[in-house]
């Protein structure tokens, strides 16, 4: 037990006993911002791997270990994040487990290459090291909810839960690296863990739901997804760097990557941030796992929109294998999941069916069509980006003008 003197120093040992969920003024901190920085390195090396395999058109080995990759990204960060949204006590300890979950992150972001290589091979799945730097993360992650099982006795029994299945899902994942299993076999085992690292929380969250802030956790996750739109600016950095340090330098070409680029990015921040996310949080707290889970797919479709913009820059080049068509789809698909995830998580926890929204989707649909239709037909690619980047200003126009009483009268429902 922590003693008096451990308690009052700034940082000294503290009970896990829970935040308040009503604790007012609650923003991130800034170790869970320093933790966040890993989450860049680890999406970024996902989306450079996406881009190479799609760029050499191995479209199959670049999407399954990209979308691998993603979840154990993603899925650790939004373990870690509701635990420190309940349990943040900013001594020692924590702080301690924090750093060695981010250690487990760069392991786990060095493993990439060589595990969507091993894809490539088509023999057995090398995922030796992903495993160790994600089983790095989550054993710290059990030794943090054993702090909560021996200090808070109203949340035990979700602790003792979130222990058990955690553990048994690291052994699985041990298991499996070290079986030595095809690729098929090694992925169909994947999905079975991953069913059972996606069925704990909900287990654990229904014997005691653990007191998690529902406005701190929106914030969280919207700070990741301007993290993730980062991997959309790098894109279009990328993309302008084979435009201008081309043969032709500064040209049309140029200016339209950078509006292309910018203002798929804008679009997609101001699409995502039109949406009060923790009010229905704040009023129905068992609406938590479609919002969480769902942004799974919210960051991976944003990642991938980066690696999208990765492979234009190849094809702009002169590297790439697919041709301007296939470069376009690399970034109109990703957006495309972006949006259809993006309405489909409103509709969800709003528990609203808007005929509006019908149309504004129908619109966007068009737009993302449009651009894959003109890089068909011979069209730039710039200028097919630019179409593309037009699609979410349907959503930005449809909020400003009548969309935002829309979402007034659903919370009113609420």
């Amino acid at each position: 037990m922590p003693s008096t003197r451990d308690v009052d120093r700034p940082h000294g040992r503290r009970r896990f006993t829970g935040r308040d969920p009503q604790e007012r003024h609650r923003a991130s901190t800034p170790l869970e911002l320093l933790y966040d920085l890993t989450i860049v390195v680890a999406f970024g090396t996902a989306a450079d791997e996406l881009a190479r395999y799609i760029a050499d058109d191995r479209v199959g080995v670049g999407v399954v270990g990209f979308v691998f990759a993603s979840f154990a990204v993603s899925w650790a960060w939004l373990n870690y994040s509701w635990f420190a949204s309940a349990y943040d006590t900013d001594d020692w300890v924590f702080r301690l487990a924090t750093m060695v979950q981010m250690a487990g992150v760069i392991v786990l972001a060095l493993g990439l290459p060589q595990m969507f290589a091993s894809i490539d091979g088509g023999s057995t799945l090398d995922n030796g090291v992903v495993v160790a730097g994600y089983v790095i993360m989550r054993v710290a992650l059990v030794f943090l909810w054993w702090q909560v099982r021996r200090h808070d006795d109203q949340h035990r029994p979700a602790a003792r839960v979130y222990m058990t299945t955690i553990a048994i899902a690291q052994v699985g994942w041990i298991a499996l690296a070290a079986s030595g299993l095809s690729v098929a076999a090694s992925f169909a085992a994947i999905v079975v863990l991953i069913a059972l690292e996606l069925v704990g929380p909900f287990v654990a969250e229904r014997r005691a739901l653990t007191p998690w802030h529902a406005e701190h956790i929106a914030e969280r996750y919207g700070l990741l997804v301007i993290i993730t739109l980062g991997e959309v600016i790098i894109g279009t950095v990328a993309s302008l760097n084979a435009v201008v340090h081309g043969e032709h330098g500064w040209t049309v070409d140029a200016a339209l990557v950078t509006i292309a680029g910018v203002g798929l990015t804008f679009g997609c921040w101001w699409t995502y941030f039109a949406v009060p996310w923790a009010e229905p949080l704040v009023r129905h707290r068992r609406r938590a796992f479609p919002f969480g889970y769902g942004h799974l797919a919210i960051f991976a479709s944003l990642a991938a929109m980066g690696g999208g913009l990765h492979v234009a820059a190849f094809e702009l080049e002169g590297e790439s294998e697919i041709g301007t068509t296939g470069a376009v789809l690399s970034v109109a698909i990703p957006f495309a999941i972006f949006v259809a995830v993006f309405y489909g998580l409103y509709s969800l926890l709003m528990r609203a069916r808007d005929p509006f929204h019908l149309g504004l989707v129908a619109a966007t649909a068009a737009l993302v069509v449009l651009s894959v239709v003109l890089a068909a037909a011979g069209v730039s690619m710039a200028v097919c980006l630019v179409v593309l980047a037009l699609a979410p200003v349907v959503t930005v126009v449809g909020y400003e003008s009548l969309g935002h009483r829309h979402i007034a009268e659903a919370l009113e429902r609420l």
